[in-house]
């Protein structure tokens, strides 16, 4: 089948890729020369294990290629939308960029494609699109619409699209079913579910998903100032708490919060539909709540631990919002630093990944933030180490020569990796989350 793919981020690189590897057509389309240059070359724009190999063996047997030329989309039976569709102030999704795509898309079509809503977008968002169809193709055009929200998880995309736990397809005809299913079906062999319903109920799963499980991070960490207030280890209490089959473990460690694109910008949004829609979530509005109190909890330990932060010298490892990715949107790590730096201490970071990101984002800090390609050369005369994303790298290091290093063995753990009585016994102090 000859498909399209408008949009070569994270989304649509992933789809594009994953579905030329099972012997489909695909060109993927993007306004950006640059990115689409790097990736005729065979180079990716994003870290993301395993994809690099996927775009290279199938841009060399030429089932995988790129354009910036809109007109790559005619002759394509099935054209994904994967577009940003970046978040404002209130919460909202703007569908600028996805409503702009769509209209171009429609300029040059076929009269019986399939346009599929990819990019996560809000509850009502296909409709507009069938709105559009009609205005710009006429009522009786067989052009046709999907909504097929993605679960990809970064650092693991590759994997989740083609070993899914569920695929879930919103539609209005028997055809997009049909052709939506057979897409899918090289994918969905260990009897993993298609899901096929209506437009808005695919739109909203997308959101509803990521909110429950951003629930369930901003519960546990809510448990773990619980027990840091009662004396009680968060560690044991998440092992009991998980084997209880009807919870489990996933998504159940407590840290200093959640980040990245899907998270924040999804519990956000559908905070903001249910306000639209007079609804309240109280819950997921807590959840909210926890997760932006939960960023600057190290801070507050370490000024708690040593009064006065001016001056001082600091080290941070990871700054990627979680390990196997370089995306540093709305990354604890980021919040943690630009707090650190305002209060006075001068930052020394690594990142396996994300560096680049990070120097980007925290541009406006200038030489107040270090950045290193090593991890151990952060603590040469560090006061403290903030560990903030679980590489494996940092889980199993020299404590020896980490002491050695630091001025003061102070380490603050984000996110619990360390055993925190073995570091006391090597002389160091000790700070985690709920113990």
């Amino acid at each position: 089948m000859k498909l399209a793919v408008v949009g070569t981020g994270y989304v649509g690189l992933v789809a594009g890729t994953c579905l030329s590897e099972t012997g489909h057509d695909v060109v993927c389309i993007d306004i950006d020369a640059a990115r689409i240059a790097l990736l005729e070359q065979g180079q990716i724009p994003i870290y993301e294990p395993g994809l690099e190999e996927l775009v290279r063996r199938n841009a060399k047997a030429e089932r995988l290629t790129f354009s910036t030329d809109p007109d790559a989309v005619r002759g394509a039976e099935v054209i994904f939308v994967a577009v940003q569709t970046p978040q404002d102030e209130d919460g909202s999704a703007d569908l600028t960029h996805m409503l702009e795509a769509v209209r171009d898309i429609l300029g040059r079509c076929r009269d019986d494609a399939i346009l599929v809503l990819k990019s996560t977008v809000p509850v009502g968002s296909a409709d507009r699109v069938w709105e559009l169809v009609h205005e710009l193709r006429g009522p009786d055009t067989k052009v046709e619409v999907a909504s097929n929200p993605e679960f990809l998880k970064e650092g693991a995309a590759v994997d989740d699209f083609q070993r899914p736990d569920r695929v879930v397809i919103g539609h209005r005809t028997e055809r997009t079913r049909q052709v939506m299913g057979d897409l899918y079906a090289p994918f969905v062999r260990t009897e993993n579910p298609i899901l096929f319903m209506d437009h808005r109920s695919a739109e909203l799963t997308k959101y509803a998903s990521n909110a429950m499980l951003a629930t369930r991070i901003s519960f546990m960490n809510g448990v773990a100032l619980l027990c840091e207030a009662t004396g009680a280890d968060v560690d044991l209490v998440r092992k009991a708490v998980g084997a209880d089959s009807r919870i489990g473990y996933p998504f159940l460690f407590p840290g200093v919060g959640y980040g990245g694109s899907c998270f924040p910008k999804d519990v956000q949004a559908l905070l903001h539909t249910s306000k639209v829609h007079g609804v309240e979530l109280p819950i997921l509005q807590a959840a909210e709540d926890v997760n932006v109190r939960m960023r600057l909890l190290l801070l507050r330990k370490a000024k708690q631990h040593f009064g006065e932060l001016k001056g001082r010298k600091v080290a941070v490892w990871g700054l990627a919002f979680k390990p196997k990715t370089d995306d540093v949107r709305e990354a604890p790590a980021l919040y943690l630093i630009r707090a650190l730096v305002e209060a006075g201490a001068k930052v020394e970071a690594f990142d396996p990944a994300g560096t680049v990101n990070a120097k980007r984002a925290l541009a406006d800090l200038g030489e107040a933030v270090t950045y290193h390609e090593r991890n151990y050369d952060c603590l040469e005369g560090a006061e403290a180490l903030f560990l903030m994303t679980e590489w494996n790298a940092f889980r199993r290091p020299d404590f020896e020569r980490i002491r050695s290093l630091m001025a003061t063995p102070v380490v603050f753990d984000g996110r619990n990796i360390y055993n925190r009585e073995r570091l006391l016994e090597q002389g160091f102090v000790y700070h985690g989350v709920g113990r």
